[in-house]
């Protein structure tokens, strides 16, 4: 590790004197963020860097008030209290100047707002800021820096863009400034942020904020709207010389990445405005400041390195060696690397430069040369993997060697050109114990079960894989676990043979054996290993105690019908007998089904005993079904109708005369010939009226007779009710 300089000592003095505080200046630089949640709600949070050396603790605030404003009209929309979330230190690079005035914090305050979008709607977008004081005494760029404030800032859209939700979260995770600059010597720094919805981030230098908050209100109640005025550069110094120097401080608008040769010592603050631009509008921007210590360094010189191929006594010489990795050769190369500073801590890296991955490895990454006990030059073994592949292409790959030197790293870079040629592989190898006869025959339900087996002879993992040709076999409950692991693996197949869907009967399985060197697939060639389903089914016979040629079965009304039936199966499957009538219940219809149904063998009996409901059909037809219970059944099925006799109907013409006078000779009136009953159809009343319209007589008995009743003779009317019909007419009493 390099000693500071006597005159470096008294540099030192001078900025610890000067900044001693007198009040509570704290302040080193800080940003805000705010980052899409869910909805309407999004999380704002507040970095303040603070100098944890010469920073009053009493400074140290449990929370801040962040304000958010309209643009355009400046209109305050909310106030929201930020809490304290987190309180950690910044940690500076291992660097052999690293000094203990310089410390730093990272205080965070984070809480969640809502940006509802009935609200947030202005098109010009809005702001949001914390003022808080103050800065550092001992800044030496800008006036008075003990009474200058810092105003945090920055801009975000409307929620609602075109009618539609417009979700945007501001770059962030700018990392924090954690290195010292060095007099005369180029200081580079990577200060780029990220943005998680991918838009294009811009930087430019920005003068620091001061804003409203002074020494004697540090901590306003709230933020006020804009304008906030800047800090006062000391004289000679502006926005775009911030820190001078040769060059001065610039930061590239790409990359964020910042870059100095500074030529004054001391501690400077500088500002960066990221500006957040989508399909090339300007969407949001946010500010930081940070500040960067600027001290006398020790001269550093750069380490040194050689690389050595094996068998080779001769160092590597870059642009005109190739290294080539083959099969059978040493894939590694000796690496040799010292530094003539003393106590000088030294470390590997790379960086490929026409490839991306995989990188090779290193056996030492870093150590210390030229200390008591060490040795004046490390050795390293930079090791290539066997499956290293350049497909006949030239990499070139840079190995670095960085000492700790300050205030940044001296390097010395060997671009190392090679070709890799993998080590050969072969593929695994696949076996089953399903054979030899070939296909393997089963029957429905059968269980099929064999031992699949891969191995590999470069000892590479193998996996067991398994397809069907033309059918996924998992869809027809085919499974293959796999029971080991390794270079020689062992699995099951196992599958209850199911009832084809289709009428595919042969199922074809591949079986493989699969591993993946060097990252890529490798696979035996499929193992074929055909099932054949055998089966075949006999339809089953019905028949009816009946004629073939009967359809229509015929009864009277209340007549009773039996009749037997019988099924049978040559493959001896399970049988069952059903029988269905359309549109009516059997029990409805008046009838009864009785099946004893078995293996190959099933008989039934119907029972009918006719009814007004299946008159009232006409005709209702039966279905007997025989099914087979087997995997692709051939049902057989017979309908026949069944029907009921309706009465005949003859001519119905009723006597109309009639003489009572005891002679023997058509005494009475009766009705002999009424049309009969039959279901809805019913004799209701027969009634008789006097020509002025009075009922002389009612009887519902269809076998009266009638004497007259003592009427005179004459003519009466006759009234005859069915329930669906009547029929009027008249009767004569003669002398």
């Amino acid at each position: 590790m390099h000693r500071l300089l006597p005159s470096v000592f008294l540099v030192l003095l001078l900025l610890l004197g000067a900044a001693v505080p007198g009040r509570a200046t704290h302040i080193v630089g800080g940003e805000l963020d705010l980052q899409y949640q869910s909805g309407s709600r999004y999380r704002i949070n507040l970095n303040l860097y603070f100098d944890a050396v010469y920073g009053n603790p009493g400074a140290l605030d449990n929370e801040l008030t962040i304000s958010i404003f309209e643009k355009g009209t400046d209109r305050r929309m909310q106030n929201l209290s930020l809490p304290l979330v987190a309180n950690t230190n910044v940690n500076y690079s291992n660097i052999a100047c690293t000094l203990p005035v310089l410390s730093t914090r990272r205080i965070q305050y984070s809480n969640l707002i809502e940006l509802p979008a009935s609200t947030y709607t202005n098109p010009t977008g809005y702001y949001a800021a914390v003022e808080r004081c103050c800065r550092n005494n001992s800044i030496r760029n800008i006036r008075t820096p003990g009474n200058a404030g810092q105003t945090y800032y920055l801009e975000f859209p409307a929620v609602v863009r075109n009618g539609r939700p417009f979700i945007n979260s501001t770059p962030r995770i700018f990392p924090p400034l954690s290195d010292y600059a060095c007099r005369g010597d180029l200081f580079y720094y990577d200060f780029g942020g990220q943005d998680i919805d991918g838009d294009s981030l811009v930087y430019e230098l920005s003068t620091p904020l001061n804003g409203h908050s002074t020494s004697g209100m540090p901590k306003p109640n709230q933020a006020e709207p804009q304008p906030y005025l800047p800090i006062q550069w000391q004289p000679g110094l502006s926005v775009l010389n911030q820190i001078p120097g040769d060059p001065a401080l610039t930061v590239d608008r790409a990359t964020g990445r910042l870059q100095v040769r500074p030529n004054q010592l001391g501690l400077f603050v500088f500002g960066i405005k990221c500006s957040e631009y989508r399909n090339g509008e300007k969407i949001s921007e946010v500010r930081r400041d940070f500040q960067l210590q600027v001290i006398d360094c020790p001269r550093n010189t750069p380490p040194a390195m050689s690389l050595f191929v094996t068998g080779n006594s001769k160092p590597y010489e870059p642009g005109k060696d190739v290294l080539k990795l083959e099969p059978g050769s040493s894939r590694c190369v000796t690496l040799r690397f010292t530094d003539p500073d003393p106590v000088s801590s030294l470390s590997l890296s790379l960086r490929p430069v026409n490839f991306s991955t995989p990188l090779p490895s290193f056996s030492v990454l870093q150590g210390t040369v030229r200390t008591p006990g060490a040795p004046d030059t490390l050795v390293s073994q930079l090791c290539f993997g066997s499956c290293f592949d350049t497909k006949g292409k030239v990499y070139l790959l840079d190995v670095i060697v960085a000492d700790n030197g300050c205030s940044l790293p001296k390097r010395d870079t060997v671009r190392l050109a090679f070709i890799g040629v993998p080590d050969p592989n072969a593929p695994p190898l696949v076996a089953t114990t399903a054979g030899p006869g070939l296909p393997l025959r089963a029957r429905i339900g059968d269980l099929i079960t064999f031992q699949v087996t891969g191995q590999d002879p470069d000892t590479d993992p193998v996996t067991l894989e398994m397809r069907g040709r033309g059918f996924a076999p998992a869809s027809v409950g085919a499974a293959l676990v796999q029971n080991s692991t390794g270079p020689q693996v062992s699995g099951t197949f196992t599958w209850r043979v199911p009832c084809p869907t289709t009428d595919k009967f042969l199922y074809e399985f591949e079986f493989a054996a699969a591993a993946n060197p060097c990252s890529e697939r490798q696979a035996s060639p499929p193992l074929l290993v055909p099932i054949q389903i055998d089966y075949t089914n006999a339809p089953p016979s019905l028949a009816l105690a009946l004629a073939d040629s009967v359809t229509v079965i015929t009864r009277q009304l209340g007549e009773p019908f039996r009749m037997t039936m019988e099924g049978l199966d040559t493959d001896i499957d399970l049988l069952t007998l059903t029988a269905t009538a359309g549109g009516l219940d059997l029990a409805a219809a008046g009838m009864r089904f009785t099946a004893q149904n078995g293996a190959g063998k099933a008989s039934g009996v119907l029972e009918w005993t006719p009814n007004c409901a299946v008159a009232a059909q006409d005709k209702v037809e039966v279905t007997f079904r025989l099914q087979e219970t087997t995997c692709r059944p051939v049902p057989k099925t017979r309908t026949l109708r069944f029907a009921v006799v309706k009465p005949a109907a003859q001519p119905f013409l009723p006597a109309n005369i009639f003489t009572p006078n005891n002679d023997q000779n058509h005494d009475f009136f009766e009705l002999p010939n009424l049309p009969p009953d039959f279901c809805d159809s019913r004799l209701a009343n027969i009634k008789i009226f006097s020509r002025w319209g009075n009922l002389v007589y009612q009887t519902t008995n269809r076998t009266f007779k009638w004497d007259g009743g003592g009427l005179p003779a004459g003519v009466y009317f006759l009234l005859i009710e069915f329930t669906d019909k009547s029929y009027k007419g008249t009767v004569t009493i003669a002398p």
